[in-house]
């Protein structure tokens, strides 16, 4: 499996039982699937060589990883071992008085590093994991394997990953994070895999490596009962009003701009988010959008659906002197906006006169990066509630709004979102508002 895309994890029924009968249809029993095994995909094998000069190989290295294909990186999930076997294929025929110059050392490396630049000082590792495979030192611990003297001769490996570590000076531990590599930012994070083979003083040393791809396993708590329930029968969202256990509500902001370039209006806007505040990739976050005020014109202007803009902004933020303290540097951030919300009038509370209700969600995006925090790298995603954008009403271009929340790769143990937005829904493009284009991707010093 790619490291851009999460787990897919089977959807099962919780209501096991009998179905209510229909006129002329056989009776039937539900099935429950949460009792049905799991068909398992078998591991993917990539396989890597260590070749002499004329391009013969005489090492291979052999990984089985949860990649989709051979031809991707491979993959590893939290709780997964990097298992494969290291296999030596000399030539048959070699002298045993050489033996002692073909064998001398060989280990695995795994290592985990954060790049934010060219040179050795802009590399930070904060995962390194060492293994011996043989040596011809006693005193170094060995993998079992087959005798030396019989060719070819194989180790197998089993090199569990730690979900967490320590690092110096931190007082609490953190989640491994998730490869990361895109083109428009400069910072990364990488994870590789490295045979090196010592071969004596007569030959050079020798490595076979390869990048893997790392994927966290991190879920939502499960959702208030009624939304479980909502998600459960495909029925609407209970709103803040029937459900205040499923949402947190916004403190509530006043939108201020100018009609025709001559009239003062404002609205008073209270946002709610489905709680709690942290949603899977590749599902929805839950939106909710009231809107008060005395002028009913100016409501109707600004529930538009297509006015409101309420994005999910990422925030990629690091510092390159990885030697230096955190607060003698100059911290770069990447900000970028990865999703926006679509609305639709809300049926419950109805609207009147004074004041507008909306239901809206953000989609988003399957290969989404979760959220994470390692030494001087971290991903953070923010709800931000931007500037209306209605015909003839201009306003402050500063945000109105933010509110934190989290990026998880799994779902929670309870029934999955749903989407709500209504079918070929299609928010109407801000790309020629100067604003909006801006915060699609940014780089900010600090």
């Amino acid at each position: 499996m790619d490291a851009s895309s999460p787990p897919h994890y089977r959807r099962y029924s919780s209501r096991p039982g009998p179905a209510p009968q229909s006129g002329g249809l056989p009776p039937y029993t539900r099935r429950n699937t949460l009792a049905q095994p799991v068909a398992h995909r078998q591991p993917t094998e990539h396989v890597f060589y260590a070749e002499d000069s004329k391009g013969r190989p005489w090492a291979t290295l052999k990984v089985h990883s949860s990649a989709k294909s051979s031809k991707s990186l491979p993959t590893f999930f939290e709780k997964e071992n990097i298992n494969g076997s290291l296999t030596y294929l000399l030539r048959r025929g070699i002298p045993s008085m050489l033996l002692r110059y073909v064998w001398t050392d060989s280990f695995f490396q795994i290592s985990g590093r954060i790049i934010t630049g060219a040179s050795a000082d802009d590399s930070f590792t904060f995962l390194n994991i060492h293994v011996p495979i043989w040596s011809k030192s006693l005193s170094v611990p060995r993998l079992p394997s087959q005798s030396p003297a019989h060719w070819p001769c194989s180790w197998d490996i089993s090199i569990p990953l730690p979900k967490s570590i320590s690092l110096p000076g931190d007082a609490h531990s953190s989640r491994l994070p998730e490869t990361f590599l895109e083109r428009h930012t400069r910072a990364s994070v990488q994870y590789d895999l490295t045979i090196h083979i010592s071969r004596g003083k007569l030959r050079s040393d020798s490595r076979i490596k390869t990048a893997f791809g790392y994927v966290p396993s991190t879920r939502p708590d499960p959702p208030s009962l009624l939304r479980q329930l909502a998600y459960e029968q495909c029925c609407p969202l209970p709103g803040p009003e029937i459900d205040p256990m499923g949402w947190k509500t916004l403190r509530p902001v006043t939108a201020r701009g100018t009609m025709f370039k001559s009239r003062t209006v404002e609205a008073r806007c209270t946002l709610s988010l489905a709680k709690p505040l942290c949603y899977t990739r590749g599902s929805v976050i839950p939106c909710f959008l009231s809107l008060e005020g005395q002028d009913s014109n100016t409501l109707d202007l600004l529930s538009t659906p297509s006015s409101i803009f309420v994005s999910l902004r990422r925030r990629v933020r690091f510092y390159n002197n990885t030697g230096s303290a955190r607060h003698d540097v100059a911290w770069t951030e990447s900000v970028e906006d990865v999703g926006s919300a679509v609305w639709w009038a809300a049926a419950n509370p109805a609207s009147n006169a004074y004041a507008r209700h909306l239901e809206g969600e953000i989609s988003l995006a399957k290969d989404l990066r979760p959220s994470s925090a390692m030494g001087h790298f971290s991903i953070t995603y923010s709800v931000v509630l931007c500037p209306f954008d209605a015909a003839n009403f201009t306003s402050d271009s500063a945000s109105l709004l933010s509110e934190p929340v989290e990026i998880a790769t799994m779902h929670a143990k309870a029934p999955r979102p749903v989407a709500y937005a209504p079918p070929a829904y299609d928010q109407a493009s801000r790309t020629n508002n100067e604003y909006y284009a801006t915060m699609r991707g940014t780089n900010v010093h600090i």
